[in-house]
């Protein structure tokens, strides 16, 4: 008998060789490149918003041509008082730069946050009233009135922070908020109380500034019917609070001479 055939062996199965990946430098670069870019866009997303806000102005009520400016501390310090001017595109939108205006104004009048509270005063304030003076500028005071606090102590603050000529404006109240649990009565009967010691001490009627809302809702027929009204209403429509004599319709407006966004009113002349 012949021997069986010998079986050739299986052949041995090659083991598939793991690519071992190692970090490499460039890639953390890039990662952290990407990071860094990331960062970078939102910190500067503020900023580039800013920018546009600034090309862009803001538009003017239709028929008004009589301005006033309010800054503060949040307000850039240093101000050309004698280039103060609000310049206006064809279209009635503020803007930037002269060669772009087809209007030119000359503010009526620059109001400034002189205090806070009862003891509160604004970083700017003195220098700006007194180089606003200067300038003759027909300046502006305001008081940001704290609801918690005191309304005599309140006015007592402002009467020993501002000294007012006879072209200056009426000094302000300007009344924004409420703290928790404040009735309306209440609220009215200290803002009196604040109005009529400034009145007494500066012997002119104080203005009222507020918001269209607030007035509304807050305010009593004593303050709105018997005080001058600085209504802010961020729209193209005048405010609905009736007898108005100042309207705040934007705080994005540019002017020449202030860097930055500045909050801009108009005046009712009727």
């Amino acid at each position: 008998m012949s021997a069986a055939p010998r079986r050739k062996p299986a052949p041995k199965k090659k083991k598939r060789k793991t690519r071992k990946y190692r970090l490499q430098p460039w890639w953390i670069a890039a990662f952290l490149g990407l990071v860094l870019l990331v960062q970078l866009g939102i910190s500067l997303a503020p900023y580039l918003k800013y920018r546009r806000n600034l090309e862009h102005g803001a538009a003017v009520p239709a028929g008004y041509r009589h301005f006033v400016v309010d800054i503060s501390h949040y307000n850039p310090r240093e101000v050309v008082w004698d280039s103060l001017r609000v310049m206006l595109r064809p279209g009635g939108i503020t803007a930037r730069h002269l060669h772009e205006a087809k209007e030119v104004y000359p503010p009526s009048h620059v109001v400034m946050k002189a205090t806070e509270g009862e003891k509160s005063r604004d970083a700017h304030f003195a220098q700006w009233w007194e180089q606003a003076g200067e300038a003759g500028i027909s300046r502006g005071a305001y008081h940001f009135y704290r609801t918690s606090k005191d309304p005599l102590r309140q006015a007592a603050n402002y009467i020993r922070t501002v000294q007012l000529t006879h072209r200056d404006l009426a000094p302000v109240l300007d009344i924004e908020t409420t703290h928790s649990g404040l009735d309306r009565e209440k609220l009215n009967r200290d803002l009196l109380v604040w109005l009529q010691e400034i009145e007494k001490h500066y012997g002119r009627r104080p203005i009222v500034y507020t918001g269209d809302s607030f007035a509304q809702d807050w305010l009593l027929p004593e303050i709105k019917e018997h005080y001058p009204l600085w209504i802010a209403r961020y729209n193209t429509q005048p405010p609905r609070c009736k007898g108005w004599k100042y309207w705040q319709f934007t705080d994005g407006a540019v002017i020449y001479g202030i860097k930055g966004l500045v909050d801009l009113s108009v005046i009712c002349e009727k």
